[in-house]
């Protein structure tokens, strides 16, 4: 990969699959206003594809993400970290299900991103660390949110208020990735899980992704889940797949 390329968060579509690709390695991938405001519009447009299964988060160079741009911070020329927080925010609300693809170290809000994902693999040699209170700056709440969620309050206390640095092999065991492949695993490890999640039952899987996330922070919509699953019931995914599991075969599911 090309690691002179300096550009805007990019976003490929192919078939039920999207990538939104950062794409400024000489600066560790961070992200400033602009490409925040880029990526929502991406995320925008993926929703708006009901086609799409997955979406993807890959970068260039070294480093998965560093976070926001703060150089301007205290010059009155940087927009809040709150735009941050709430593009992490769309992240997580994505319809399609999400994978970060953690290529190298990522800090600051860029763990947050990779937070934000359904699933996260990443790399032995891979690091983070959360630098916020020793820039001194309070984090956003969408943030604070899932670092409890996804890690547990002690782990996101150590974290924040230590700003440690920890290994690849510390951010699997405290469930900050979801799984850990060599370097050269880290593409064909995506892929085999993007087939895999693409070969589900859209209506089901993607409802269900929903809901788990508003479940994590205490929202349970038992309407809309009775909702989801008498619409799944009637649903011609549900024969199929009934039928793909007696006939052994590969169910082809149509989202409907």
């Amino acid at each position: 990969m090309d690691t002179d390329i300096n550009q805007a968060p990019a976003l490929e579509i192919n078939g039920k699959v999207a990538t939104i690709r950062l794409l400024r390695p000489h600066v560790a991938n961070r992200l400033s206003a602009d490409d925040l405001l880029c990526i929502q519009q991406h995320v925008h447009s993926v929703n708006a594809e009901p086609e799409i299964m997955v979406l993807k988060f890959e970068s260039t160079g070294k480093y998965f993400c560093s976070g926001y741009d703060l150089k301007s911070f205290g010059q009155g020329q940087t927009p809040s970290s709150l735009l941050f927080g709430e593009t992490v925010d769309l992240v997580e609300a994505a319809r399609p299900i999400t994978i970060a693809a953690v290529n190298g170290g990522v800090f600051g809000g860029g763990t947050d991103l990779v937070l934000s994902c359904d699933f996260r693999i990443g790399v032995h040699g891979a690091s983070m660390f959360m630098p916020a209170a020793k820039l001194g700056l309070h984090f956003y709440p969408g943030g604070l949110v899932r670092y409890l969620t996804r890690l547990g309050v002690d782990q996101a206390k150590r974290l924040f208020l230590t700003a440690e640095k920890i290994d690849s092999d510390q951010m699997l065991q405290i469930g900050f990735l979801t799984d850990l492949v060599e370097p050269q695993q880290l593409q064909a490890r995506t892929t085999e899980l993007t087939e895999t999640l693409c070969a589900m039952a859209p209506l089901a899987a993607l409802g269900i992704k929903k809901h788990l996330n508003l479940i994590a922070r205490g929202q349970v919509l038992s309407d809309e889940i009775a909702q989801a699953v008498k619409l799944t019931e009637a649903s011609e995914d549900l024969q199929e797949g009934a039928a793909a599991w007696r006939d052994k075969r590969l169910a082809q599911f149509k989202g409907r």
